[in-house]
């Protein structure tokens, strides 16, 4: 039993599978393409919200070391995804690398694992959209009608239709060509970067010094109860974490992690790449370096504009340059985050649709949807069925309490792939490197112990999800995916198929 759990495939063999026709991406990113969809995906939500909140509550001014933090934390894992990509150039991201080094059951895992957390990233991201989008059509004295808007705090029965329609319209982008998605992206992205940029260049005007003392305000005990936010802190510490102070800053990157989510998504596209040795790595680490100095940046004016103790937690941005007697900028802010929020849905769906499509190739799930489009060359049929899914869940769940699944979900997939690059650079030190992630197995550790001490700083709550989730997983595998698995056909590593074997 424990050798089937943990057979490996080869990393040939996952790269001999790409040139299946019938089941074979068509490779068309460059460097500049990966860059734009990491940027893409990662200036979003967090950037234009989270900025206010963890400064109230958390950092005070030094909410821009937060992001720091965060930032490093995500540096650590992508050197990990860098090496991983150029090395193995295949669908599937985490995934992928998992069952070149760890084995099939853990290749599962973080494949369920992932389809959880760009399922849920997609629908939080797409109902965000909605309320913006609704914001703006109430400020040109348009509603939308009732039962058809935004589900958030709404007790009655309703359906988000500005959310669903998005990702209809995106399922249907992802269909016709990568590249497509590529150029709509980079119009997109090229948008919402020169709105953070006016944040930043108007806002450095407006600063006033007063507003950073303190730079780290006093510590503050945190309420009676509320220590249950991070339980494993107190389990394993005696202490929860503290309001402000040097503990603050740890805890408000915990926090701010959600905003620099979806570098890894990058990794999803290695197969569609063209260049993937050369190209994955400068995508991954490019797009991680700008958004994090675009982060710091925001971070450190709107703190300087208004001080922290009055910043809102719905539109800090917006609302500081309200504040200071510019309203326009509000209006054009909340314009330049409906935009962006588009390209983070997208791509969150796409890195989705790649997982279920690897994860179908193996026969951990249905082969019917590793099938390519004839003409388009895309996984249509993994991203039709997911695209409805997600659709209809972010038209009818209000799904804030569940947004924090997304980072524990992330946040795993950090810690299996920087295990399995100390465990390849073992097993098999002659696999061809084009990128190695320095000072191995420092580098990893680093990384896992950072993903961990953010994930103990996670709600309870979402820890119980968390596990249901994964023993929904495991019921799946156990009943479908381990018989039904290339590797169970065909044998061990050792006597996988060839090109254009396997089960149709």
């Amino acid at each position: 039993m424990s050798s089937t759990l943990f057979r490996t495939k080869k990393v040939e063999q996952s790269i001999l599978d790409t040139e299946e026709p019938e089941h074979a991406l068509k490779k068309s990113l460059s460097a500049l393409d990966l860059t734009v969809f990491g940027v893409g995906v990662i200036i979003g939500t967090g950037i234009f919200v989270l900025t206010g909140t963890v400064a109230k509550d958390n950092a005070g001014p030094a909410t821009a070391l937060a992001f720091v933090a965060a930032g490093i934390a995500c540096a650590l894992a992508a050197l990990c995804y860098a090496e991983f990509a150029s090395t193995v150039p295949v669908a599937g991201s985490a995934y992928t690398f998992s069952y070149a080094s760890l084995g099939e059951l853990p290749a599962w895992i973080i494949g369920w694992d992932l389809v959880l957390e760009f399922a849920l990233g997609t629908a939080v991201v797409a109902v965000g959209w909605s309320g913006y989008i609704q914001s703006l059509m109430e400020n040109a004295g348009w509603t939308m009608p009732a039962g058809l808007g935004s589900r958030e705090g709404a007790d009655a029965f309703g359906f988000d239709i500005l959310a669903a329609a998005l990702v209809l319209v995106l399922t249907g982008i992802l269909v016709l060509g990568m590249k497509l998605s590529a150029r709509i992206t980079s119009i997109v992205v090229a948008i919402k970067v020169t709105v953070v940029l006016v944040v930043i260049i108007a806002g450095a005007f407006l600063i006033k010094g007063d507003n950073y003392d303190p730079f780290i305000p006093k510590e503050q005990p945190v309420e009676a109860g509320a220590s249950l936010d991070s339980p494993l802190i107190q389990l394993m510490f005696g202490w929860a974490p503290s309001n402000f102070g040097v503990m603050g800053i740890f805890t408000a990157a915990s926090v701010v992690f959600f905003a620099f989510i979806g570098f890894d998504v990058v990794a999803t596209a290695a197969e569609e790449t063209k260049n993937p040795q050369r190209d994955m790595p400068r995508g991954i680490l490019g797009s991680l370096l700008i958004c994090t100095t675009l982060y710091v940046l925001v971070s450190i004016v709107v703190t300087g504009m208004q001080h922290y103790s009055e910043l809102s937690v719905d539109a800090p941005l917006a609302d500081a340059f309200k504040a200071t007697g510019h309203p326009w900028f509000a209006g054009f802010i909340s314009f330049g985050a409906a935009v962006g929020l588009t390209t983070v849905c997208m791509i969150l769906l796409l890195g989705q649709t790649r997982v279920f499509f690897a994860m179908s190739r193996d026969g951990l799930l249905p082969r019917f949807f590793s099938r390519v489009h004839p003409r388009f060359k895309t996984p249509h049929r993994p991203t039709i069925l997911l695209g409805v899914i997600i659709a209809i869940l972010a038209g009818f769940t209000p799904l804030t309490e569940l947004a924090a699944l997304v980072n524990i979900g992330t946040l795993f997939a950090f810690v299996v792939v920087a295990i399995g690059v100390i465990i390849l650079r073992k097993s098999r030190p002659d696999l061809p490197r084009a990128f190695r992630t320095p000072w191995v197995p420092v580098i990893p550790i680093l990384s896992v112990c950072a993903s961990l001490w953010l994930m103990i700083n996670l709600p309870a709550e979402t820890w119980v999800r968390f596990a249901i989730w994964m023993a929904a997983g495991f019921l799946v595998y156990f009943l479908y995916g381990r018989t039904h698995s290339r590797l169970a056909r065909h044998g061990s590593g050792e006597e996988q198929p060839s090109v254009g074997g396997g089960t149709p």
